[in-house]
């Protein structure tokens, strides 16, 4: 008889954009209950173990984290498993070192590095508007936060820019055709671009068509879509390649340059 919630995750059953190698080991790290989906998240074991190279085992990774030097979104976080996702804030007050979750054109996660003025906020989708007890108003985002009395003209979908250290909106985007997007799901998962148009389906999904900087277009579910700048001006440094998917041919072509100029 099965009781309670899987405690253990196999290596090749975990999510590929982990870029976990098949041969060292069986298992893999299992993210405990968080804020982000098992399968849309980054333990903090990889985080520094397997990206930033900080340690080689992960009973480092233990000693690291129970010295209390990592910070997720500007709180002390000790569990090795803890699902950091996309858009959070990895502050290492030691070394000085900030870097931001988010994914590259091939819908993978990078550990971009940005500045300490950048690490002070965050950006996050409103999943949900509703009133709650005593007619209070309050969102819910992307990251599992609920933030009471938000500003009125903050709708579904729309992005709000949030203060760590106070955990209040200082400002917000709306889903607007001509502002600046990610897409955070779906095949298209990191490519950036901004919105061209917005196709209502009574009784099914809206779709959102989506035109890169290079003048490709492409389409996906609205639920896939996340704001992330004014115009085409991002409210975020964007990791190298600035969301442009390129194709085999153009990746082929980069190549043979890289290996010509050396």
């Amino acid at each position: 008889m099965v009781r309670g919630p899987k405690k253990h995750l196999k290596r090749l059953n975990a999510p590929s954009h982990w870029m976990l190698d098949k041969l060292s080991g069986i298992f893999a790290p299992k993210p405990s209950q968080g804020p982000h989906k098992t399968r849309e998240c980054l333990p903090l074991l990889l985080i520094l173990r397997n990206r930033l190279k900080y340690a080689l085992t992960g009973k480092e990774v233990q000693q690291i984290l129970m010295q209390r030097h990592i910070k997720v979104d500007g709180k002390v976080k000790t569990d090795h498993t803890y699902p950091a996702g996309f858009m959070d804030v990895i502050d290492i007050d030691k070394t000085d070192e900030h870097f931001r979750l988010v994914y590259d054109a091939k819908g993978r996660f990078v550990v971009h590095r940005i500045g300490r003025d950048e690490a002070a906020y965050k950006l996050c989708k409103v999943r949900k508007l509703e009133t709650g007890k005593g007619g209070v108003p309050y969102i819910v985002t992307h990251d599992g936060r609920t933030i009471r009395y938000p500003d009125p003209d903050v709708k579904i979908h729309d992005t709000i820019m949030l203060n760590l250290e106070s955990g209040k909106i200082t400002d917000f985007v709306k889903f607007d055709v001509g502002n600046m997007v990610m897409a955070i799901g779906g095949h298209n998962n990191g490519r950036v671009g901004t919105i061209v148009h917005r196709e209502k389906h009574k009784g099914s999904f809206e779709i959102v068509h989506i035109e890169d900087a290079a003048g490709a277009r492409f389409a996906t579910r609205i639920t896939n879509v996340f704001v992330i700048g004014k115009g085409k001006v991002p409210l975020i440094s964007l990791p190298k390649g600035k969301g442009i998917k390129l194709t085999i041919l153009q990746e082929q072509a980069k190549c043979y340059a890289k290996e010509t100029t050396k």
